[in-house]
């Protein structure tokens, strides 16, 4: 088991930047590889991006490509998400999750409770 927390939403306006964090705590932090999801009200959630455990892979939404980056810490047993030229499309609830290192095929099986993000216009 891994508990996730996110932390760092806000209200930012269009342009702005913003730091989210997901700190993980219970099995090895290292042991699994992490992502960003977000959803917005009335829609699925939808996958921004993912790092390997290593932090030596990421890959990203065609949508946050080049604003966006991924990295994680796990000294500090952490990961996160540094969202520059935000844009009211961005507006969601991010959440962190988990996934097995070990596995065939990627698995979230972890997740935050997320943290809401506002982008004004």
């Amino acid at each position: 088991q891994v508990q996730l927390v996110e932390s760092g939403g806000g209200l930012v306006q269009a342009g702005g930047s913003l730091r989210l964090s997901c700190a993980a705590s219970g099995r090895t932090f290292s042991s699994y590889n992490m992502g960003w999801f977000r959803q917005a009200p009335g829609k699925e959630r939808e996958f921004v991006a993912a790092i390997s455990w290593s932090g030596g892979s990421t890959n990203y939404a065609d949508s946050v490509k080049g604003r966006f980056t991924i990295s994680r810490d796990n000294a500090k047993n952490t990961v996160y998400l540094q969202m520059n030229s935000l844009k009211p499309e961005d507006t969601a609830v991010y959440y962190c999750a988990a996934a097995s290192k070990s596995a065939s095929v990627t698995t979230w099986n972890y997740w935050g409770q997320g943290t809401q993000v506002t982008v004004s216009s």
